[in-house]
């Protein structure tokens, strides 16, 4: 796989090394098992795979590449270039400026661009619509392209399917922006909706069993499907993709759901089954299922609570957390700064969008076991810190130099 020039701000020499280390020892990446850090006092469970996927690495050279080709210029994102605030923070302060919010709200008017403007298109990709605001100004909006091709090959899956007359059914957040971008792709191509969760996609299939009246679609669905859909006629052919970012096994739940209705509807056969419902089953980002499988080996494994870290509007990140919470305590956080004392943190509660201020998260124990991971769009740095500062609570943040040479040492051995 292709490899990318990152600044060394986002990286971390301890989980280059580690990472390194589990690459050589297992190529085929079929061991899912967390590394153990023995600090002693402190064990952290370090998971397989976590921080910077493909795509946002893509993301971060082309963007400081356009940096560095464009002095003197106005540089623009369409939005935040990827969910982490401390990156997003780091591109304000070189100059880049934002045009929307992660909403879609406009923060500066299309009027004010000139042809000789540099957009960079953020790493969720954009809708075609946007595509247009720009060309109609005369800015070149793919110059800069940092969409991820992971992405692209959900909007290039959903064409295909749409050219073969069938109706694409988007899982992702309505709202979130790699989601309106699919589905402006999608709706071009094919008639299409938006399901947010396995609810939605029962709701959906209430319609295509006829158990629902079809005015019903359109007030349960309301700006989740596209202009001109038709309820009884557009749900006898279907196929699902999905916002690369959502938990796998809820993609698979809906698709299996979808799959089974239809099947009993139409009297299908293993055999015939794809006539009415379309094979989608490689639209999932190789980074999602990964950090997911991760985080299952990892709860094979006995420990106190858990550290996800990673931005708060992150949709990857947040399914991470989803998972680690259904076993034991997680703390989801931003950065180190989030951990206020050995006693105190504050952390994000996905569910109520708010953040918490909690008392007694590091139990009195020894050894105390941590698990601890990070979102795709999370830098190493960030989780590096999160492990010194968990290290200075107990006097031993030194640890830190010695397991970096440790790794080192291991790493020169195996190339020799």
């Amino acid at each position: 796989m292709k490899t990318f020039n990152i600044p060394i701000i986002y990286r971390s020499p301890l989980i280059s090394a580690i990472k390194e280390r589990r690459k050589q020892q297992d190529r085929m990446k079929k061991d899912f098992l967390p590394t153990m850090l023995d600090f002693g006092p402190v064990q952290v469970l370090l998971a397989r795979h976590f921080g910077f996927c493909y795509g946002v690495e893509n993301a971060i050279e082309i963007s400081f590449r356009a940096l560095d080709e464009n002095p003197g210029k106005r540089i623009f994102l369409l939005s935040e270039m990827i969910h982490n605030p401390h990156v997003n923070q780091d591109l304000r302060q070189r100059g880049i400026r934002f045009i929307m919010d992660t909403a879609g709200k406009q923060l500066i008017p299309w009027d004010t661009f000139r042809p000789d403007d540099i957009i960079i298109i953020p790493a969720f990709g954009t809708t075609l619509e946007i595509e247009e605001q720009l060309q109609a100004r005369g800015v070149t909006p793919l110059r800069y392209n940092t969409t991820c091709p992971f992405v692209e090959r959900v909007w290039n899956k959903a064409e295909a399917i749409g050219k073969k007359d069938y109706t694409v059914i988007v899982h992702g957040k309505p709202g979130h922006e790699e989601t309106r971008a699919t589905f402006s792709h999608s709706r071009a191509h094919a008639p299409t909706v938006v399901v947010r969760n396995l609810k939605e996609a029962q709701q959906l299939t209430a319609f295509i069993r006829g158990t629902e009246p079809p005015g019903r679609f359109y007030e349960i669905f309301k700006g989740q499907y596209s202009n001109g859909f038709d309820v009884e006629k557009d749900l006898q052919r279907v196929g699902v993709v999905n916002q690369t970012t959502m938990l796998a096994t809820e993609t698979q739940s809906i698709a299996d759901h979808i799959k089974e209705v239809m099947t009993e509807v139409y009297g299908l056969s293993p055999a015939n089954a794809f006539d009415r419902f379309a094979d989608t089953r490689d639209t999932l980002c190789y980074a999602t299922n990964d950090n997911q499988s991760a985080i299952l080996g990892m709860l094979r494994e006995n420990a106190d609570l858990a550290i996800v870290v990673g931005g708060y509007n992150s949709s990857n990140t947040s399914h991470l957390v989803e998972l680690c919470e259904q076993q034991l305590p997680t703390y989801f956080i931003s950065s180190e700064e989030k951990m206020l004392s050995r006693h105190e943190i504050l952390h994000w509660n996905y569910h109520t969008q708010q953040e918490l201020h909690s008392s007694g998260f590091l139990p009195e124990k020894e050894p105390l076991r941590i698990m601890l991971t990070s979102g795709a769009s999370c830098p190493d740095a960030l989780v590096e810190g999160v492990l010194r500062k968990l290290l200075a609570f107990y006097g031993l943040e030194d640890k830190i130099d010695e397991m970096v040479k440790h790794y080192t040492r291991q790493n020169e051995g195996t190339a020799k």
